[in-house]
Formats: structure tokens, sequence, C-alpha cells
């Protein structure tokens, strides 16, 4: 009878990753036959941010990618990405012990703890993000 329902189980992954293959291929095929056209959507893309009074200075050109708060505000972009690529991982991290933790308390606590401490982080860290930008802002007017 064992066998039976290990080769039901069995086969009912087995059915269940077949089904999901072919849904992403077929989701995911027509991305990849649009991927050609990307240069022309971001060429579109800064076209339409020429356009656009906060993306040009006073004489209407483009604003110098070397000026300091430019740079600055590049730099804070690509911490706060990296900050969201480390949240991220932090949180599959954290689901994958509480999923393989097998009912053990201890470890269930530990992921429940990493997942609590990744939110109050993230929420720390785009909250001083956000006070720093609101000030900012005061300063300047």
């Amino acid at each position: 009878m064992s066998k039976n329902i290990s080769f039901i189980s069995s086969w009912r992954l087995f059915s269940s990753l077949v089904i999901m293959s072919a849904l992403a291929f077929g989701i995911l095929s027509p991305l990849a036959a649009g991927a050609q056209n990307v240069t022309d959507a971001l060429k579109g893309l800064n076209t339409t941010a020429n356009k656009i009074g906060a993306f040009q200075d006073q004489t209407g050109d483009n604003i110098d990618s070397s000026f300091l708060a430019t740079k600055a505000g590049q730099i804070i972009g690509l911490v706060l990405s990296l900050i969201g690529v480390l949240f991220l991982g932090l949180m599959i991290y954290a689901g994958i012990m509480w999923m393989t933790a097998g009912g053990n308390e201890q470890a269930i606590t530990k992921a429940k703890d990493l997942l609590v401490n990744a939110a109050i982080g993230i929420v720390i860290v785009f909250s001083a993000y956000a006070i720093t930008v609101f000030l900012g802002n005061q300063f300047i007017e």
C-alpha cells in the first residue's frame, strides 16, 4: 500500500513540474522575442525624460552627470539597491530556514527572528532615506 502512495505522490509531483514548466515557457517565450526592442524602449524613455523639466537645468540642457549632487544621488541609489537585494536574500534565506525546520521550535524561532529583524532593518533604512530627502528639500527651499 505504501508503494502505491509513494508512486502516486511522485507522479503528482512530476505532473506538477511538467505543467509549471509548460506554463513558464509559454509565458516567457514571448518576452524573449520582445527583447530586441529594449534599445528602442530605452531610447524612448530617454527622449521622454529630456522633455520633463525636472531632468533639465535652467538652460534646457541635460543635467551634467559630473555634478556632485548627481554623483551622490547615484551612489545613494546604488547603496539602496544593494540593501534591497540583501533584504530579499535574507527573506529567502529565512523562508528556507523555516520550511526546512521540520517542526524544530528553535529553528522556527530563529527563522522568525531573522524575518522580523530584516523587516525592521529595511523600514529603518528607508525611513532614514525619507527623512534625509525631506530635510534636504526643506534646506534647499
